[in-house]
């Protein structure tokens, strides 16, 4: 099985950029060269990788990535100080997707 990771770059102007991959360093690295990376990196170089977790299937690092993008500037910092567990809501999304299979 792949594991997926989710993500979160500093920009240089501060913002910060939440993603997903199975590989991070690759994925920096293109955001990076600016080829095939998101548009929304383009020209905020140098970006700065701040945060990353191994979360497991795609639809889960999914789910988190959303999670984390509908938060707040201070919610996101938490998040890459790591004062907000993910682990937290990782567990919430696993037991939910177990209800929901279980049901089908």
């Amino acid at each position: 099985m792949t594991v997926w990771s989710v993500y979160i770059i500093r920009c240089a102007d501060g913002s910060l950029y939440t993603g997903i991959a199975t590989d991070v360093a690759r994925r920096l690295s293109e955001h990076e060269s600016g080829a095939i990376g998101s548009k929304y990196l383009r020209g905020r170089a140098p970006l700065e990788l701040v945060f990353d977790q191994a979360l497991g299937d795609r639809s889960l690092a999914s789910k988190i990535e959303h999670r984390i993008k509908k938060l707040p500037r201070p919610g996101k910092e938490r998040i890459i100080d790591r004062t907000t567990q993910l682990d937290e809501w990782v567990s919430e999304l696993q037991e939910l997707a177990l209800r929901e299979s279980s049901v089908q």
